[in-house]
């Protein structure tokens, strides 16, 4: 079976979404930016699974599979993340898609605006070589995780939401005697702080103009 894209995203509503941009953006801003976050990362899923063939599997939480459909269409596979936490829905993830026969994984969310394509097509790339592929972000965190088989050990005992979730990550492969690709660091788009960061981007440019001219309430 072909490799397979996982998408974790949620179903965006004002007011539960981007909670930590509300202060900057509003309830409404902050989930009117998420929205378009995770549009554009489904674009780059898509670009890719035009080039090569993939499957896509939007993982969501806050929704139904109706509500999912609506707004992004029918074309992709949608599954409830489970309960528990981060690292047990990404595990589920694996496991799931693994198990069902996809030779390769790939795990993403919607924070990173400059992840694109070509930054998925060398994570599944380099699976061919490698046990697992990381994509470190700027604040300590991953991006972006690619596994050939589930790693239980990977996932659980990370303090998540640090600044050292992608280190405790990597070590942890290094006692395993993993071999892994680092993807470049790329920056999420989490904080009011990282808005100024993206206020050149052609793609956000829109939407957090007006927050950078004045500053947040």
């Amino acid at each position: 079976m072909q490799p397979t894209l996982i998408i974790f995203m949620r179903y965006p509503q004002a007011g539960t979404t981007k909670t930590r941009l509300i202060p900057a953006l509003g309830a409404a801003g902050a989930a009117q930016l998420y929205r378009h976050l995770a549009e554009r990362t489904l674009a780059q899923g898509i670009t890719l699974q035009q080039q090569q063939a993939i499957n896509i599997e939007i993982w969501f939480t806050d929704g139904s599979v109706a509500q999912m459909q609506g707004w992004l269409g029918d074309s992709q596979i949608y599954r409830s993340q489970p309960a528990g936490d981060l690292g047990k829905r990404m595990l589920t993830a694996f496991a799931t898609v693994l198990a069902d026969g996809s030779n390769r994984a790939v795990l993403i969310g919607t924070d990173c605006p400059d992840l694109s394509a070509k930054h998925l097509s060398e994570a599944f790339a380099a699976l061919a070589q490698h046990d697992v592929v990381l994509g470190p972000a700027q604040d300590g965190g991953y991006y972006l995780i690619g596994l050939r088989r589930p790693i239980p050990e990977l996932f659980v005992n990370i303090p998540w939401s640090t600044a050292i979730v992608a280190q405790r990550t990597l070590t942890i492969a290094t006692q395993l005697g993993l071999s892994v690709h680092c993807l470049p660091s790329l920056t999420d788009l989490d904080r009011p702080e990282d808005l100024t960061h993206w206020a050149c981007s052609l793609t956000t440019q829109a939407l957090l103009g007006r927050w950078v001219s004045r500053g947040p309430d």
